[in-house]
């Protein structure tokens, strides 16, 4: 398991949510971290969303996903308070780029635990697109993306409801031969809980 990637030292809510990508040049995949960050302050209110680069270039298909995800967030925590600056940092270990809106469901979950003050559980990362109502839908990529989680020692995947035996593949198989767990979930709550260890 990799070593816990630094956080910035003034926030006050941190979150470190693994990201897994596909690249069509090879079959291995990518692994990156978003370091979330809130500052918990009541102003500016409603809370502003920004995001550093670091080692990770944003596609604009990733930040329109980020700022879906967000947003559902803040309507899936409207009983908190919210406010202040939320600040996503991107992390990997050689500099990468991956666009794509597979990450989606996995940033409404980061971003939901970050307003309630729970954290992702080590060594479990997810594949999926945010739908409107909170449905993960479908991806592409899944093998390399589980390959990739693997590569940096993380034992389960979750993947979209449906897509454990699909046409183009054998996660079934996959998992088997390289001693990993794969999951489906259906919605946010149903990874949410897998995640974090809570219920929404």
């Amino acid at each position: 398991m990799p070593a816990a990637l630094p956080l910035p030292v003034a926030a006050e809510h941190t979150v470190e949510l693994p990201m897994l990508g596909a690249i069509h040049a090879n079959d291995r995949g990518v692994f990156e971290v978003l370091l979330m960050a809130w500052d918990g302050k009541s102003d500016p209110a409603p809370p502003q969303l920004q995001c550093v680069m670091g080692g990770v270039r944003f596609g604009q298909t990733q930040l329109g996903a980020m700022a879906q995800a967000f947003t559902y967030a803040m309507q899936r925590t409207s009983g908190f308070p919210h406010g202040g600056t939320v600040t996503v940092r991107g992390a990997a270990y050689r500099p990468v780029g991956s666009d794509g809106p597979s990450g989606g469901a996995a940033m409404a979950v980061g971003f939901i635990a970050l307003f309630k003050g729970d954290r992702i559980q080590r060594g479990i990362a997810m594949t999926g697109t945010l739908e409107h109502d909170g449905r993960i839908g479908t991806v592409g990529g899944i093998p390399d993306k589980i390959r990739a989680a693997k590569r940096e020692g993380y034992h389960t995947v979750l993947v979209p409801g449906g897509q454990l035996h699909d046409a183009g593949w054998n996660l079934n198989e996959l998992a088997l031969h390289l001693n990993i767990a794969v999951k489906e979930v259906h919605t946010v709550d149903d990874a949410y809980h897998l995640m974090t260890g809570n219920r929404l």
